[in-house]
């Protein structure tokens, strides 16, 4: 049997980077590999393969503290830190493991767990974060020393990585490709209740986890520019965001935007992406390279992003258009561009589909992730 392997995550939250993380177990459980994962409580432990062992961190990072709990918060991360590197140094001397590190906030206790062991081999890290804060920058190179390698998702990822003195490569997100898509107006019950379908009416859709860094209050001031839009926001909170939905709905009943906007939680993304004349990617921080933006251009829904990290690089050259982060005059214009030219909105879902036929197959990206995350283990 191939040699054991122990995938690292500081939450137990489910965003794109853990969907990419449990790709790769099943990639590991089907070569015949035991795969111990090592990550909090949360959605992301219920949604592991009855194949592979749980071992139970701390949450290793933040998630969405404000006030006097953010402060309380980050001074208790240096001893999750330590109580996490427990944790992993006993998996680590008992397994002898090749490591994948599937997040930034999870080097430090990775860091702290290896100078404890005789464990020789160095980690593999997949980069999911552009590191744009000193903050970032900092805790990326507290694990240097845990590290054999990175992959990162995208070039703009692996810039500021080496920057930190980490070897990088560059192995692309993947999405399936699905049928050619064809588009559906029928209304469903994302049609807010006090609002009657116009057939003229644009549907513009966010799929994010409903924190403040994606965007949604931007988007809020664009839509509410715009008038005939409809405006579906897919997603869930993180815990301790529960004020900020509060905050995105009390806007939402506002004059200027009563009666245009859904709130729909969880959803099966191509049973919006059937019905969404547009998407927006509104981050107004940096993204390494979104999952959702490629799964929107491969099903034939034009994206509009910011223009920044991964986001520029999936929409250049005519796959989407680019918008200044925090700019909500600027994405408001791109919706009005939209909106008045169905004939542009076909230009760009054909050439975004494109795009990720040639570049972001999964059949081709998740092998090569695997082989180059595989590979970055350094014997010291």
């Amino acid at each position: 049997m191939s040699d054991p392997l122990l995938f690292v995550a500081h939450t137990g939250e489910r965003s794109g980077a853990e969907k990419v993380m449990l790709m790769l177990v099943d990639v590991a459980l089907a070569q015949g590999r035991r795969v111990v994962v090592a990550c909090p409580d949360g959605p992301l432990a219920d949604a592991l393969p009855a194949g592979c062992v749980r071992v139970r961190l701390p949450r290793l990072g933040m998630w969405g503290q404000r006030g006097v709990g953010r402060i309380a918060g980050l001074a208790g991360l240096p001893v999750r830190w330590l109580v996490g590197a427990r944790r992993l140094r006993r998996v680590l001397s008992a397994e002898r493991p090749r490591v994948v590190c599937n997040s930034l906030f999870a080097l430090p206790s990775l860091r702290l767990a290896v100078l404890g062991t005789s464990h020789c081999e160095r980690a593999g890290w997949l980069v999911h974060d552009t590191l744009s804060s000193r903050k970032q920058r900092i805790v990326a190179r507290m694990g240097r020393g845990a590290v054999g390698g990175a992959v990162a998702v995208s070039r703009a990822s692996a810039v500021p990585v080496r920057e930190c003195g980490y070897p990088v490569v560059v192995a692309p997100h993947g999405v399936p490709i699905p049928p050619v898509p064809s588009r559906s107006t029928s209304p469903d019950a994302s049609t807010p209740e006090d609002s009657t379908p116009d057939a003229s009416t644009v549907r513009v859709g966010i799929l994010a986890s409903v924190t403040e860094w994606k965007g949604h209050r931007v988007l809020l001031e664009a839509v509410a520019e715009v008038p005939g839009i409809r405006l579906d926001v897919a997603g869930e909170p993180f815990p301790g965001d529960e004020a900020f939905l509060d905050e995105l709905r009390r806007r939402a009943h506002a004059p200027d935007l009563r009666g245009r906007v859904s709130f729909l939680g969880r959803v099966d993304p191509a049973e919006v992406f059937a019905v969404w004349d547009v998407m927006v990617s509104a981050s107004t921080s940096p993204e390494a390279g979104p999952l959702v933006a490629l799964e929107a251009m491969a099903h034939g829904v034009p994206v509009v992003g910011t223009d920044h990290g991964g986001t520029a690089e999936h929409l250049a050259d005519g796959a989407g258009l680019l918008v200044p982060p925090g700019d909500a005059k600027a994405l408001a214009e791109a919706l009005r561009r939209l909106m008045s030219a169905p004939d542009l909105r076909n230009d760009i879902a054909v050439t975004a589909r494109r795009r990720v036929e040639e570049r972001h197959d999964i059949e081709v990206t998740l092998p090569a992730m695997v082989n180059a995350l595989w590979a970055t283990g350094v014997t010291s």
